[in-house]
């Protein structure tokens, strides 16, 4: 299964997403934040206001055909998924102010390498165990409006582009087994992935066992070739070699109320 071209997708969320304008404005946003060991990422006690920063509106893109609800609030959703490591930092902010949201919650959820989605596994031609819960999962932003979530390279599957789908949820209730209730949700989008790293990742063994065609960045029926206007992640390696991983980082506005 596929998901739906934006042209043919349901009506989104119905409120406008911005994507902050990257580079410094976006570095600066991030200064302070610590590396995330629980689900609620920390900062400094008083948000900074991103005075000189310029808000772009951005199209939400749709939900797809593998969301799950109720996933757990947590800062590593890998499980023990084979892949490289990816480090994802996303900055949620407001999009008429560009302060910093506190305590929004930032979801995401993706498939694996061999393109399989866990509740979903099989759908992209590939038999493995599913626990309905690997590569799922958010995180809470502390008062810097920063997210970390911890997971790997996706891999891909038929007709798709590699990618992540991301919700923005506001006012959620955490419940004692480890996931959310409520809230209101924000923002439905999608995180994609430079062609020339994307390349590099499906030339390595864990991933080279997937046996569906890929779809490049280009082909894909959903990017619009917006860069992170579109969700294009700006992409770090963490070593000297492609196997060690990478760190991607994306700032995000949304309009609340």
């Amino acid at each position: 299964m596929t998901d739906i071209p934006k042209e043919h997708a349901p009506n989104p969320v119905g409120r406008r997403t911005v994507l902050l304008a990257t580079g410094a404005t976006a570095a600066a946003l991030a200064v302070g934040a610590a590396a995330q060991d629980t689900p609620t990422a920390t900062g400094p006690s008083t948000a900074p206001v991103a005075a000189a920063a310029v808000c772009t509106l951005t199209k939400e893109l749709t939900e797809g055909p593998y969301y799950l609800d109720g996933q757990y609030v947590r800062s590593d959703i890998s499980e023990d998924k084979t892949g490289i490591p990816l480090n994802l930092t996303l900055t949620v902010v407001d999009d008429d102010t560009c302060v910093p949201l506190e305590n929004a919650l930032v979801e995401i959820w993706h498939s694996d390498a061999l393109g399989e989605y866990s509740g979903f596994v099989g759908e992209n031609g590939h038999d493995e165990p599913d626990n309905g819960t690997f590569l799922r999962g958010g995180v809470l932003t502390g008062s810097n409006g920063v997210a970390k979530i911890t997971t790997i390279y996706p891999g891909w599957y038929r007709g798709r582009c590699v990618h992540i789908h991301i919700k923005v949820h506001t006012d959620v209730t955490l419940t004692p087994d480890g996931s959310f209730t409520g809230g209101e949700e924000l923002h439905t989008g999608q995180l994609f992935f430079s062609e020339t790293i994307t390349t590099k990742v499906a030339a390595l063994a864990a991933y080279k066992v997937n046996t569906v065609p890929r779809t490049t960045l280009a082909q894909d029926s959903i990017y619009d070739e917006g860069g992170a206007a579109s969700g294009l992640l700006t992409l770090t390696a963490l070593g000297s070699t492609t196997s060690a991983g990478y760190a991607g980082t994306l700032t995000l506005g949304v309009e609340q109320g």
